[in-house]
């Protein structure tokens, strides 16, 4: 089963090996199968995508107790400016990329990460993020004694309407692509909204010319609310979101909204998110998935009112000098 790096009362700790991929699916699918009693509209899955690429990289470990798999623990290749917002290496491991039984669940991740952070501090890592279930609060508080705090979420609805009342002091409309240009002013508003408190998040944002390259690039498609001809909010929709089940022929991900201060409380956004659901829903989608920082009160806030919450993304940012000390 390869070396042992770390031992416990109860377990092994062991690096993360090819030969573990099919005990870690097993593992992963019942940890998510548990999530999906909670939130009903995540798809049925029969498989945990990319566990061999994280048994590539080196970084990932595993639990075993009497020659069986109780847990394990992956992340993907570190990465520079983590979060687009800070200047260090990090490191995330994602949904499906770690799982444990349910026994002694809280010891086995505690294990798992001493072992893991090791490995990660020594390839420069300073940024540790790890994906949680939403409702597996047992975990959370074990990475918050590890001084782990509650940062991203990801949260999915059925495309089907919201229940509110209509909004006629609006038009809604879908920009074609050659009109996306025109959400760059609301584009620059939202990272001066990333800078305010609490968000305290500061994102470089893009030129217009990048703006709209990355916009075609990645086949975005915006929905907006305008007054008077202005647009005055926007919802950017995308093909893929950041967990696996964010993905296939019949999802779609919000990833970018916006609303001028001025024009929120009046019912506004609600209908143009029903409006940007009653187009989708036409076109054969079936559900809408969202993701945001759970610092941003505004998003978080309006987003729970309406989407389902089921992962719970927790950091950690560690003394980067701890580095000079692992070389």
């Amino acid at each position: 089963m390869g070396r042992n790096n770390s031992k416990s009362e109860f377990m092994n700790i062991l690096s993360f090996e090819k030969t573990h991929v099919k005990e870690a699916v097993e593992l992963a699918l019942a940890d998510y199968y548990v999530e999906r009693q909670y939130v009903k509209e995540l798809p049925q899955v029969s498989d945990i995508p990319d566990l061999y690429n994280f048994a590539g990289n080196g970084l990932g470990v595993a639990a075993f107790e009497n020659e069986k798999m109780i847990g394990f623990l992956c992340c993907c290749e570190p990465f520079e400016n983590a979060f687009r917002a800070t200047d260090v290496r990090g490191v995330f491991s994602p949904m499906g990329a770690n799982a444990a039984v349910s026994e002694n669940r809280s010891k086995i991740y505690a294990a798992m990460y001493q072992a893991a952070g090791e490995k990660w501090v020594k390839n420069g890592a300073v940024s540790h993020a790890i994906c949680l279930y939403a409702h597996d609060e047992e975990l959370q508080r074990q990475f918050f004694c590890y001084g782990f705090g509650l940062r991203c979420l990801d949260a999915v609805r059925p495309m089907e309407l919201i229940d509110c009342e209509s909004c006629v002091s609006y038009d809604f409309a879908e920009l074609s692509k050659s009109e996306c240009h025109f959400i760059y002013p609301l584009h620059l508003a939202l990272y001066r909204h990333y800078c305010e408190s609490p968000f305290f998040m500061s994102r470089r944002p893009e030129t217009q010319e990048d703006f709209i390259v990355s916009a075609m690039q990645e086949e975005a498609r915006y929905f907006v609310a305008k007054e008077n001809g202005k647009i005055v909010a926007f919802i950017k929709i995308s093909v893929p979101g950041e967990t696996f089940v964010a993905k296939g022929n019949t999802y779609r991900h919000i990833r970018g909204a916006y609303c001028l201060p001025e024009h929120r409380g009046k019912g506004l956004y609600q209908n143009l998110l029903n409006f940007t659901i009653s187009v989708l829903k036409k076109e054969g989608y079936t559900s809408l998935g969202v993701d945001f920082e759970s610092f941003n009160p505004t998003a978080r806030g309006f987003w729970l009112k309406y989407f389902n919450a089921y992962t719970n993304s927790v950091v950690r940012r560690i003394d980067e000098r701890i580095t000079l000390l692992r070389e």
